[in-house]
């Protein structure tokens, strides 16, 4: 009995592939082997990124917050010592944005602190 083969399953998952793989140059976007690699690859670099993301942010919060406080002598560190000694539940994002777009808003902030 000759071998059966679910060529409708395969082929539905080449297309899955080579869909995914569109936009890519060359034989990344059109052949079967390559695009698989590439598309492995490239959805790992997804996965590692979307972490890194968060890490970047959380460091450029930061270095806002750090530059928004150190007019009034302070430092990061110590404003943030101070924010959670008070109790003022206001996260890095939060901060960091009104230091940035709405210093009034910060400043008062800095100024109940000290």
């Amino acid at each position: 009995m000759p071998r059966s083969v679910n060529s409708v399953a395969s082929r539905a998952r080449r297309k899955k592939v080579l869909k995914q793989t569109k936009g890519y140059w060359g034989a990344r976007a059109n052949v079967h082997t390559i695009a698989k690699n590439v598309l492995e690859k490239g959805l790992t670099y997804a996965y590692r990124d979307r972490k890194t993301k968060k890490r970047n942010f959380r460091a450029i919060w930061i270095q806002r917050i750090n530059a928004g406080v150190r007019p009034y002598g302070l430092s990061y560190s110590q404003f943030m010592g101070k924010v959670h000694t008070n109790n003022i539940n206001l996260n890095r994002k939060v901060l960091a944005d009104l230091a940035m777009n709405n210093p009034d808003a910060f400043k008062a902030i800095v100024e109940s602190l000290k």
